[in-house]
C-alpha cells in the first residue's frame, strides 16, 4: 500500500530537492534551501540539531513534539526513547543570521497573491498558477494531487517574466539555437527540432562558466595588486639607489677641482628629476591599477551573486554582458624606469673631459666604474652548476661550484638538457625578471667563456655562440685575446689579465654586463636585448690545451664593497 501524502511530507520532499552547494565566500556558504527549516519552510530561527543530525527551528520542533505522543525526527522519522535536550546550534544560527542580514535588503519581500486581507509573505511562486503564495495558501499544492505537479520556485516579483507570453506556460526549456528561454509547447512549434535543454541544466552550465570567469577576474585583481607592490618596491629600490648614487657622486666630485662643482649640481638635479619622474609615473600607474581593481571587484561581486541565483531567466538574459571580459589594460610589459646607473653619471661628465687632463679623466672613470660595481654587487645570487646539463667531458665539484675539462668522456645519460658536443654547463638557477649578479674566478686559464643563455637554446651538435641564437657571452682565447661573442665577435682591449669576472644581468632592461672584479673595471655590455624566456648562467672552461688550461672555472662568493 502506497504511503499517503501529507503537507509535511511534501515540504520535506521540496526541502531535499537540492543538494548543498558551497562557495568560497563565508557570507554565502549555503544557499537558501540549506538554511530552510523543513517544518515552517523558512530560514532557521534558533536552530537545534536532533541526535540523527537534522536541523529545525527550536519552536517548530518543540510544537511538533507537543502534538505527538512520541519524540521523533520530523524528517527521517527516527524515534527517540528519551526526549532529547535541545540546544541551539550557535554556528548554524550565526550562518542563518548572516544570510538573513545579507539577503534582506537585497531581496524585496514578495507578498502572497491569494491573501484577501493583510497580505502575508510569500514562500513560493507557482509558475503554473502565475501566483506567489504564502505558507497557508501553499498547503493546497501539498494536498491536491493535480497541484503537486506544478512548478514552484523561490518567490519573485516579476513572475510574468517567467511565463511564456504565447502559451501562458512556465519557461522551463532553453533553446540553444536561438539562445532564449521557451516553454514545452514552444518546443513543439517554432522551436521544433531545435537543440533544447531544461533551463536548470543550461543554468548549471552557465554557472560553471561564471565560476571560471569569476576566477579569471579574481586572478586579474591579484595580478594588479601584485603589480602595485612591484611598482612600490621598484620605487623604493630606486630611492635607495638614488641616495647611494648621490653620496657616491658627492665623493667623486669632491676629489675634483672647483671647475666641475657646477656640473655636480646639475648631475644631482638630473638624478632628482629622474626620481621624481619615476614617482609621478608610479603614482599614475597605481591610480590606474586601483581604478581597475575597483571595476574588477564590482564585477567579482556581480559574478558571485549570479553564481548563486535561482532566477534562471534573469541569469540567462544578462549572461553575455556579465561574462564579457572587463576593458582593462595589459600590464604585463608596463614597468617603472628607475635605473640610475653609472652610465648616467658618465654621460653628464663627458662634457667636462675636454677641460681635464688624461690622468684626471682616467681616475674619474675608474672611480665611476667602482661605484657602478658596488651598486650591482647588491644583486648577488647563489649559483650552482647543473650536472644534468654538463657535457660528458666536464668534471664538476661536489658542491657544484667548480667545473674543469677532463681527459675522458664519462658515461652519462644523453638527456634532452645535456650538451653533447660543446664543453658547456649551465647553472641550476634560472631568472625571468629583475636583476642578478655573480662572479667567476678564471685565474690560471688560457681560454674560457662565460655569460648567460636562454632556456630553449640548441644543446645538441654544433652551436654558434651569439645573441641571435640565445647566447650572451665573453671569453678568452690564446692566453691574452679577449672577445665578446656579439655575432660577429668584438675584440676587447683590456689593460691587464682578468682573474675574476663579474656577470650582471638586468632582465627587464635587456642588459648583460661583464666586469673585471679585481681592477673594478668594465669589460663589455650587451644592451637593448629582448628577453622573453628564462635565462641560465653559462660556463665553458674550454679544452685543456695540452695541459695549459687545466685550471677550473670557480663560482666565487661575492664580497660586497662597503
Amino acid at each position: 500500500m502506497a504511503e499517503s501524502s501529507s503537507p509535511a511530507k511534501d515540504r520535506r520532499r521540496r526541502s531535499m530537492e537540492k543538494l548543498p552547494t558551497f562557495s568560497g565566500d563565508s557570507s554565502s556558504l549555503l544557499s537558501e534551501e540549506q538554511l530552510l527549516c523543513s517544518i515552517c519552510l523558512d530560514v532557521f530561527t534558533d536552530p537545534v540539531t536532533t541526535p540523527c543530525g537534522h536541523n529545525f527551528c527550536k519552536s517548530c520542533l518543540t510544537q511538533c513534539w507537543e502534538k505527538s505522543q512520541h519524540c521523533h525526527c520530523p524528517l527521517c522519522k527516527e524515534k527517540f526513547t528519551k526526549k532529547p535536550e535541545l540546544k541551539i546550534n550557535t554556528t548554524l544560527r550565526e550562518v542563518a543570521y548572516l544570510f538573513k542580514k545579507k539577503s534582506g535588503p537585497d531581496k524585496p519581500q514578495v507578498l502572497c497573491d491569494a491573501c484577501t486581507g493583510e497580505k502575508l509573505k510569500a514562500l513560493k511562486s507557482c509558475l503554473d498558477c502565475c501566483a506567489s503564495l504564502c505558507k497557508t495558501h501553499l498547503e493546497f499544492h501539498s494536498n491536491m494531487p493535480k497541484l503537486k505537479k506544478h512548478k514552484l520556485i523561490n518567490p519573485v516579483e516579476n513572475l510574468e517574466d517567467y511565463i511564456c507570453q504565447k502559451h501562458e506556460r512556465a519557461l522551463d526549456v532553453f533553446c540553444r539555437d536561438d539562445q532564449t528561454c521557451v516553454c514545452q509547447f514552444c518546443t513543439e512549434g517554432d522551436h521544433k527540432n531545435h537543440n533544447t535543454v531544461p533551463i536548470e541544466e543550461e543554468s548549471r552550465e552557465r554557472k560553471t562558466q561564471l565560476g571560471k570567469t569569476q576566477t579569471d577576474v579574481q586572478q586579474m585583481i591579484q595580478d594588479r595588486l601584485k603589480k602595485i607592490q612591484e611598482i612600490k618596491h621598484s620605487v623604493e629600490l630606486s630611492k635607495r639607489s638614488t641616495e647611494k648614487e648621490k653620496a657616491d657622486s658627492v665623493e667623486v666630485f669632491t676629489a675634483l677641482i672647483r671647475s666641475i662643482e657646477r656640473s655636480q649640481a646639475e648631475l644631482l638635479e638630473v638624478m632628482e628629476e629622474k626620481q621624481r619622474a619615476a614617482e609621478r609615473q608610479a603614482e599614475g600607474l597605481i591610480k590606474e591599477l586601483e581604478q581597475e581593481i575597483t571595476v574588477l571587484k564590482r564585477r567579482d561581486t556581480e559574478l558571485e551573486q549570479l553564481s548563486h541565483t535561482e532566477e534562471h531567466l534573469h541569469l540567462l538574459q544578462i549572461y553575455s554582458s556579465v561574462c564579457s571580459p572587463p576593458h582593462t589594460k595589459n600590464w604585463t610589459e608596463i614597468r617603472i624606469n628607475t635605473d640610475l646607473s653609472g652610465d648616467t653619471v658618465k654621460t653628464a661628465l663627458s662634457q667636462l673631459q675636454q677641460t681635464l687632463n688624461k690622468k684626471l679623466t682616467t681616475t674619474l672613470n675608474d672611480k665611476l666604474t667602482e661605484t657602478e660595481l658596488k651598486r650591482i654587487q647588491q644583486y648577488a645570487v647563489d649559483v650552482t652548476l647543473d650536472p644534468d646539463a654538463a657535457n660528458p667531458y666536464l668534471i664538476l665539484s661536489a658542491d657544484g661550484k667548480q667545473v674543469r675539462c677532463g681527459d675522458k668522456r664519462q658515461k652519462l645519460p644523453d638527456t634532452p638538457q645535456r650538451f653533447n658536443q660543446h664543453l658547456i654547463v649551465v647553472g641550476k638557477q634560472s631568472f625571468s625578471s629583475g636583476r642578478f649578479y655573480y662572479e667567476v674566478q678564471v685565474r690560471g686559464k688560457t681560454a674560457w667563456r662565460l655569460g648567460v643563455v636562454r632556456e630553449n637554446i640548441n644543446r645538441k651538435g654544433d652551436i654558434t655562440v651569439k645573441p641571435q641564437n640565445g647566447f650572451w657571452t665573453v671569453g678568452l682565447w690564446n692566453e691574452n685575446q679577449y672577445w665578446a661573442n656579439a655575432g660577429p665577435a668584438v675584440p676587447l682591449p683590456l689593460r691587464q689579465k682578468v682573474e675574476t669576472v663579474g656577470v650582471f644581468v638586468d632582465y627587464d632592461e635587456g642588459l648583460v654586463s661583464f666586469y673585471d672584479v679585481k681592477s673594478r673595471s668594465h669589460i663589455y655590455s650587451f644592451t637593448a636585448q629582448s628577453f622573453t624566456e628564462k635565462l641560465y648562467p653559462y660556463f665553458n672552461p674550454c679544452d685543456n690545451d695540452g695541459g695549459k688550461n687545466t685550471a677550473p672555472l670557480t663560482i666565487s662568493p661575492v664580497f660586497k664593497s662597503e
